[in-house]
């Protein structure tokens, strides 16, 4: 029981941070300029596992408030991931790659870590994405549960970006693959339809 909900957690923070956007890119960067990639990737990982655990808890007191509240997000959650699964779909069938610009001055640590915080801050599908969805539906979990499913999450979190950050010499000549983004979306957005599957079956079972 711990381990499906630990995975479950693993599973939907993979799919939904695993995507081209401006924050991968950059930890991408510092990783090939290996300037200040512990830092960066720490912000990152930190940051995430801050947002998902305030998203979990926060959402945990106000469905244990209103199960009808609980039915909805449930119900909103799985449209949202069918609706992600079919964009990931939908983008495994283009050619796109993630560029990371490894020109320009080098940054001072501080510099670098207020960039990261800029992009993952700022961006409003992170408040959509981790702290709401991931969120509520983390907290649906028994509260014994919920610890595990956090853990889940932010360790995708984590692994993600210490591979985009340390292994970026070895992952860079990947990652300009248009091929290897088709397969990877393919993948994301069958998982992300087998999750709104399990959302769905949640809410017929009645919780």
């Amino acid at each position: 029981m711990f381990l499906s909900v630990f995975i479950q957690g693993l599973a939907l923070s993979f799919g939904l941070i695993v995507a081209i956007g401006a924050q991968n890119a950059f930890v991408l960067r510092q990783g090939l300029r290996r300037e200040h990639v512990g830092s960066v990737v720490a912000f990152c990982a930190l940051a995430d596992a801050i947002l998902i655990t305030a998203g979990v808890m926060g959402m945990a007191q106000a469905l244990g408030e209103s199960p009808n509240l609980a039915r909805a997000l449930s119900l909103g959650g799985a449209v949202f991931l069918a609706y992600y699964g079919v964009q990931a779909l939908r983008r495994a069938g283009n050619s796109h790659q993630l560029n990371a610009t490894t020109g320009g001055e080098g940054l001072s640590q501080r510099a670098a870590i207020a960039q990261a915080a800029a992009f993952t801050l700022l961006n409003p599908h992170v408040y959509l994405d981790t702290v709401l969805l991931v969120g509520s539906i983390g907290a649906q979990h028994e509260a014994a549960l919920r610890g595990w499913f956090v853990m889940g999450a932010s360790t995708a979190s984590m692994v993600w970006f210490g591979l985009l950050g340390f292994g970026a010499r070895w992952l860079a000549p990947v990652f300009v693959r248009p091929r290897a983004w088709q397969v990877m979306d393919g993948l994301i957005g069958l998982t992300m339809w087998v999750m709104a599957a399990m959302l769905v079956r949640h809410v017929l079972n009645g919780f």
